[in-house]
């Protein structure tokens, strides 16, 4: 029997994630909680049932929530409900599409979501309420910690480490055993060489700090 999932945030995100849920077939999604003025509205084959202030009362009755809000600017709204569900002992879904290949010898966190076409290797660990987009590559022994998304086609090298927080652009690559620091945003194309420890938005090739945040 399926289980019972409601997703939290109607955006593009949500459309990307529900496409995986149903690949998946392990939930079944009931409804979408969003704002109130789009409460009644419909996203692919689904329904904005209620808002934020009703979580709760989903959790009593047992169902399973992910969150469905894209990162690409900002972690602090998904980490904000993550920790909302985390401290009143919500049921957290995880999702792994059928076509990512996941090594068996790989640690996913609760609340993340690993897309259509991703690679993850043996000795990789990906934290909790993470997003690993479409076709990207978590190598051996690297480290993605919680609530960062690693956006479509980036390359995360063997034993490198992101911390948490962090926005890994499109096409990005990381090589072997560097490290990026909490609080970064990486931006698409970029080639990451030696270790990044101060937040704030890095590109290029190698990437250099262009902004802060």
């Amino acid at each position: 029997m399926k289980k019972k999932l409601l997703l939290i945030g109607g955006g593009g995100h949500c459309k990307s994630c529900i496409d995986v849920i149903e690949a998946e077939g392990k939930y079944k999604v009931e409804g979408i909680i969003d704002s109130g003025d789009k409460i009644g509205t419909q996203l692919l084959n689904y329904r904005v049932i209620n808002t934020d202030d009703s979580i709760e009362n989903y959790i009593n009755e047992g169902y399973f929530f992910l969150i469905t809000i894209g990162q690409i600017k900002s972690y602090k709204r998904r980490k904000e409900i993550y920790q909302m569900l985390e401290s009143k002992s919500a049921n957290i879904a995880t999702v792994i599409s059928p076509s990512a290949l996941v090594s068996n010898y790989s640690s996913i966190g609760q609340g993340s979501i690993i897309m259509h076409g991703v690679q993850i290797n043996a000795g990789a660990i990906v934290g909790n309420n993470v997003i690993v987009n479409t076709n990207s590559l978590i190598e051996h022994d690297a480290f993605i910690g919680d609530h960062v998304h690693i956006s479509t086609h980036a390359v995360v090298n063997g034993a490198a480490r992101v911390e948490e927080n962090c926005f890994i652009g499109s096409n990005a690559v990381l090589v072997q055993e560097i490290s990026v620091g909490k609080n970064i945003i990486i931006g698409a194309g970029s080639v990451i060489i030696s270790d990044i420890t101060n937040p704030g938005i890095y590109a290029g090739n190698p990437a250099k700090k262009i902004m802060d945040v």
